[in-house]
């Protein structure tokens, strides 16, 4: 019986699924072999400890509030917004898809925003593709300005002692120059008449959620989760972990069918982890020699563009996440803006291969889910121009400011 349960779950696992756990099971591998030695793994370890809790709740706070019609009803009001004009839509959109990203990460704008803005398309009758792409693209060059937006943030942030204010105050520039190019972009390839399938739209009927108690207290802390972020009073898990607790209360209450161990994101809790170890790994055979002769050590412009085109181009051959960990430990300590550079690369640089990051595999899961396909070539041609104009005008904001 438990056999066969058993063999019904690992059935129903996602091929994501079965990488993330492969990943874990090849750094486990390498630590027990030797290939990794305990005491670089035990850093590592310690490390992303509080990353993955900050990670583990913020995706539940996420997830339940998107439930109780939280991002439906903005979704909703956006559209409201536009009365019909396309090039509003589009302003409002942009916004949307980049608040979400800047204040609650670029998983929760791909795992949550996705289905939202691809429903509100069918309920509308616009095309599903340009929000579609707004939504992914956002995803990764919207993720620069604070700790919260992305996972490398906060290990950048940690190794150059920048609070959520203080990266914010050293990101405002390169974020509002990559949002920038990725508006041109998005304009130019999907967005523009001829290219999104109509010239007007019906604005929807007001969004009315089903359990108004369950709106308001989500919303409510959500707004207190980004309030004491910004404030930076407590440690970012403690906030994410003090919200999602707030919101899992009111549903147990109310909802308690909701919740159920699937909210949990145990694919980037086993993911994250086994990515860190074998990044260790490869760092120890060599894997630091030939990002460090990449990158090189000059911290001026020169060395900024080429720490952002390093990070940007490996990321879209592996996984922005291991690269920035490789990229992280070949800058020398000193290159603070160098090290920034890099990491505007492994943020806004991404979106050219489906696997390039995390957020852009889950879109893609999303998008098959519902239906909705962006054609191979398109996507990676498209990718290419956007991750070179955006990753260029950050790098060249970051220096000037």
């Amino acid at each position: 019986m438990y056999v066969a349960r058993a063999l019904a779950a690992l059935k129903r696992l996602h091929r994501l699924d079965w990488l993330a756990g492969g990943i874990l099971l090849c750094g486990l591998l390498c630590l027990a072999t030797g290939a990794l030695p305990t005491s670089p793994a035990r850093d590592a370890m310690e490390r992303i400890a509080p990353l993955l809790a900050f990670l583990g709740t913020v995706i539940v706070l996420a997830e339940l509030a998107g439930r109780a019609g939280v991002f439906d009803v903005v979704a909703t009001g956006v559209a409201r917004a536009g009365r019909g004009s396309y090039a509003a839509l589009f302003v409002l959109c942009v916004a949307f898809a980049s608040v979400t990203t800047i204040t609650l990460n670029l998983d929760t704008t791909a795992v949550l925003l996705t289905p939202v803005m691809l429903a509100l398309a069918s309920r509308v009758g616009i095309a599903a593709v340009p929000l579609a792409m707004t939504t992914v693209w956002l995803a990764n060059t919207a993720s620069l300005l604070l700790p919260v937006s992305n996972l490398t943030n906060l290990l950048a942030a940690d190794r150059v002692a920048l609070s959520p204010l203080g990266l914010a105050a050293r990101m405002w520039a390169p974020q509002l120059a990559a949002i920038a190019v990725t508006m041109g972009c998005l304009w130019l390839f999907y967005w523009r008449s001829g290219r999104r399938g109509a010239q007007t739209y019906v604005p929807p009927e007001p969004y009315r959620p089903a359990d108004r108690v369950l709106f308001w207290v989500c919303g409510a802390a959500c707004a207190a989760f980004l309030l004491v972020l910004l404030l930076d009073v407590v440690p970012l898990w403690a906030a994410s972990a003090s919200a999602a607790v707030v919101v899992v209360a009111v549903y147990a209450v109310r909802q308690r069918l909701a919740l159920r161990p699937s909210l949990v994101p145990w694919r980037l809790l086993v993911l994250v982890p086994g990515l860190f170890l074998v990044v260790e790994t490869l760092d120890v055979h060599g894997l630091h020699r030939v990002l460090s002769a990449a990158v090189g050590s000059d911290g001026g412009l020169l060395g900024q563009f080429r720490a952002g085109a390093v990070g940007g181009g490996m990321s879209n051959v592996l996984n922005n996440l291991p690269v920035y960990l490789a990229g992280e430990s070949a800058v020398p300590a000193a290159n603070h803006d160098q090290l920034l550079a890099l990491l505007i690369g492994t943020n806004a640089g991404p979106v050219i291969t489906p696997w390039a990051s995390l957020a852009t595999l889950l879109w893609f899961e999303r998008c098959r889910a519902q239906g909705v396909t962006v054609p191979l070539t398109r996507f990676l041609g498209t990718g290419a121009v956007l991750a070179t104009g955006a990753v260029l005008a950050a790098v060249a904001a970051l220096a000037v400011t």
